[in-house]
């Protein structure tokens, strides 16, 4: 049986890791690198860096603190942010990068989804969707949350799944920081609309919430920040809540729970 891994996402604005509610910027986390290590020493499954200011400053990846951040790194580490050509793709994979995360272009571009799968194989494709409920639907939302592209959430899915993506990065920004709970209703439509790996983001304040994101939502993997930093848990201490629960998890380390 496959194992549900644990995921947390950095968000960085260039300078800094940061902390968003709702996909606005709100605290300073520090060093990108440090956090890295932190991460690396905690037994998380795999890491998920996003430079979340490079396509809108127009610029490529931070590829010398991703360096950095992969020489920290014992495990697969997933990049997303000012992702544009296969040249970018390409050289974030020779800096070790095992994964890149994709949102702006997908949309813009659908079949650079395509040709991307291609060239590196759909298991290094994760598309990144950011969603919106929108009275009785979820929509995809582009530009940091800004802009309603008026698709919804089920026929985006669909489309990057046939295009080739490997796995998809769902963040709800409704519940994106809030720590009250994930939109389970979305991980669900999307869960059950796709065969691809779901990744859940957005909303994690207890242990119970992560439960439920799999066991009702059937995500794939839970990604998470705010439940690290405010509240007071250690990836290990997840797994075995939820290993106790019935999930399937990597191992776990007994001495650092």
């Amino acid at each position: 049986m496959l194992k549900t891994r644990v995921m947390p996402c950095m968000l960085f604005n260039g300078l800094h890791l940061i902390k968003t509610i709702q996909f606005d910027q709100i605290r300073n986390l520090g060093n990108p690198v440090q956090m890295a290590r932190v991460y690396n020493s905690r037994n998380v499954d795999e890491l998920i860096f996003i430079d979340m200011k490079a396509t809108e400053e127009d610029r490529p990846p931070a590829y010398e603190i991703i360096k950095d951040i992969i020489a920290e790194c014992f495990m697969p580490l997933t990049v997303g942010g000012g992702i544009h050509s296969i040249e970018v793709i390409h050289r974030l994979l020779k800096i070790g990068a095992d994964k890149v995360c994709i949102n702006s272009e997908a949309i813009n571009n659908p079949a650079f989804v395509t040709a991307a799968a291609k060239k590196f194989g759909s298991q290094c494709i994760v598309i990144s969707i950011d969603v919106k409920q929108v009275r009785k639907d979820h929509y995809v939302f582009k530009s940091r949350g800004r802009e309603n592209t008026n698709i919804t959430v089920i026929e985006w899915v669909k489309q990057v799944e046939k295009l080739g993506a490997g796995e998809i990065f769902l963040t709800s920004i409704d519940k994106d920081g809030t720590m009250d709970g994930y939109d389970l209703d979305l991980i669900k439509k999307v869960s059950s609309a796709v065969s691809v790996p779901v990744i859940a983001c957005g909303g994690a304040g207890k242990v119970q919430d992560i439960i439920d994101a799999v066991k009702l939502g059937g995500a794939d993997a839970i990604s998470l920040a705010s439940i690290f930093h405010y509240g007071g848990h250690t990836p290990n201490s997840i797994k075995q809540r939820m290993y106790n629960a019935g999930i399937p998890v990597r191992f776990i380390d007994k001495n650092q729970i």
